[in-house]
């Protein structure tokens, strides 16, 4: 079984006892959390979709930990007039482990 959620604006494809990095969720690391914006639910059935989510589906998960992505460099330039900057910026994130899919 596994189903398609949207955790946090992005869209995932998650099965039981998956680890998924999203963006950051408040909670600390430790705590259970429920998604109920389930858009693709399968099983051995067959697949549901949701117009656009599935009533009475949600995620179950746990917050193993918060972290920082990796660097991305934003170098912006004009040629001829001596204007050069560099930032650098890391997503905070989440990792999130998949407990339940309750359909």
């Amino acid at each position: 079984m596994y189903a398609i959620v949207d955790i946090a604006g992005q869209q995932f494809k998650v099965k039981k006892d998956d680890v998924v990095l999203a963006n950051r969720i408040v909670g600390e690391a430790g705590a259970d959390v429920e998604f109920d914006k389930v858009v693709l639910l399968s099983d051995e059935e067959g697949a549901r979709v949701g117009t656009p989510y599935i009533d009475g589906a949600k995620v179950t998960a746990t917050i193993v930990g918060h972290e920082k992505g990796d660097k991305v460099l934003v170098f912006k330039k004009k040629r001829r007039k001596g204007y050069r900057v560099l930032n650098g910026h890391r997503q905070p994130l989440t990792r999130l482990e998949i407990k339940d899919i309750v359909a």
